[in-house]
């Protein structure tokens, strides 16, 4: 039976996915592959589509947080290429290409829906962590100010930023640096785990590359500028990174979520924001982790402040 969480129906769906399967999800108006079923595959027909009545649910579950999510209408598509098993030597994971095998057809997804259904998978896990933790009233307060801000875009596919912006906003207003990071800790632990791992990769460089995968971001840059066993630092530099409040208030919410994927355990601290170059879009800050407690603000940071 499915739970009735996002992380029961991601799980359901995860379990029925199979590394060689030749049968995935995708959009039949778009192409896109739909959240959260985008990189699996099935290894029948019959299973993919319960993969799709799963994965439907899902995205109405989200629609509860944002009348703007976009609805797709989810198929089974089938590869053209049979897959190996992983015990031949000539294996390769699904959509994995060389000179010698053939791409898979599934055309790519727009950016711009990565980045809506990455802010509302991410806005989804916050609600719903929130609904398990002291803190329910937040709720209440975070839709109450998405539905000011909403008021506010031009554009519909604005609306998950927005989202985003009021979930940081309220979080930061009623939360302490603690609980702000036991809550998205927790909201962390209902993602799917980085695949593949990332084993070897530093996981600050790993999170700011899924913010840029999904166009949150343009370019990065990461300086380490001290590293010992009790603390690491590094000067982070984001450019056209569209999570800004109010000119000088950047919400940083996401990346954190990001790295508490990868960094279960340690705290961390976000200070020393400024607006580099000139640009309202490129940002620079200090992170620090540590293995204590966090210190200041997690989920929107304002520049000048320490």
């Amino acid at each position: 039976m499915i739970g009735t969480t996002l992380s029961d129906i991601r799980a359901h769906i995860e379990s029925l996915a199979s590394p060689t399967g030749r049968y995935y999800l995708v959009c039949s108006r778009t192409g896109d592959r739909p959240v959260p079923a985008d990189g699996l595959y099935f290894d029948s027909r019959p299973t993919a589509r319960a993969a799709a009545t799963a994965t439907e649910r899902y995205r109405t579950a989200l629609r509860r947080y944002d009348l703007q999510l976009p609805a797709h209408d989810v198929i089974v598509s089938e590869r053209a290429e049979a897959i190996r098993s992983p015990d031949d030597p000539q294996y390769r994971l699904p959509g994995s290409v060389d000179a010698d095998t053939v791409a898979d057809p599934t055309p790519a997804c727009d950016g711009d829906r990565s980045l809506i259904d990455f802010c509302h998978t991410v806005a989804g896990v916050v609600f719903e962590t929130i609904a398990d933790s002291p803190h329910t009233g937040v709720e209440n307060a975070i839709m109450d100010r998405y539905l000011s801000l909403a008021e506010t875009v031009d554009h519909p596919d604005e609306c998950c930023l927005r989202l985003l912006e009021a979930v940081a906003c309220e979080l930061d207003s009623r939360l302490t640096p603690d609980q702000q990071a036991d809550l998205l800790r927790a909201a962390a632990t209902e993602l799917p785990q980085p695949s593949p791992p990332d084993s070897g990769v530093d996981p600050l460089d790993a999170a700011l590359s899924a913010l840029q995968s999904v166009a949150l971001l343009d370019e990065y840059t990461v300086d380490t500028r001290e590293a010992s066993c009790t603390a690491t630092t590094w000067a982070v530099t984001v450019d056209d990174y569209l999570l800004v409040s109010e000119a000088t208030r950047v919400v940083t919410l996401p990346l954190v979520v990001e790295l508490f994927r990868r960094l279960s355990t340690v705290g961390l601290r976000i200070s020393a924001v400024e607006r580099r170059g000139g640009s309202p879009l490129m940002w620079q800050f200090t992170l620090t982790a540590t293995p204590t407690a966090s210190k200041g603000p997690l989920s929107i940071v304002t520049a000048g402040r320490s």
